[in-house]
C-alpha cells in the first residue's frame, strides 16, 4: 500500500475543509409592512426611471454550493425593471432579482425614511 505525506493529505483535505467551514447566511423572511414598504420604493424607482436613479439594493444571493448565501449591497443606476422577469436591470448590466431584496436606499427615498 503507498504511503501519504501528511503534506500531500492536506493539501487533498483542505478545499474541502474550507467548503465546510465557509458561513452562509439564511434568507430573512420579511414581514408585510417590510413588503409593503419595499413595493414602494420599486414603484417610486419605476416612476422615477426616466431620471436613472442610482440605488444601492441590499438583496440575497443564494450560495451554488450549500444551504443559504450572503447578503449583498449593490450600487447602482436602474436602466429598466422587467416586471415580467421580477428583476431590477442596471445600466451596467448587473441583474437584481426582485424577489430578493431585502432594502432599497438612495436619495430618491428621502422623504420616506
Amino acid at each position: 500500500m503507498p504511503k501519504t505525506s501528511a503534506r500531500a493529505t492536506r493539501r487533498k483535505v483542505t478545499p474541502a475543509i474550507i467548503e465546510t467551514a465557509r458561513l452562509t447566511d439564511r434568507k430573512i423572511e420579511l414581514d408585510e409592512g417590510t413588503k409593503s414598504v419595499l413595493n414602494e420604493k420599486i414603484q417610486m424607482i419605476s416612476d422615477y426611471l426616466s431620471e436613472m436613479p442610482t440605488v444601492t439594493f441590499t438583496h440575497f444571493e443564494p450560495d451554488i454550493k450549500k444551504d443559504g448565501g450572503a447578503y449583498l449591497n449593490t450600487t447602482g443606476t436602474v436602466k429598466r425593471i422587467d416586471e415580467f422577469e421580477k428583476v431590477m436591470i442596471l445600466t451596467d448590466g448587473r441583474i437584481i432579482s426582485i424577489e430578493r431584496i431585502f432594502d432599497i436606499r438612495g436619495e430618491l427615498f428621502e422623504e420616506l425614511e
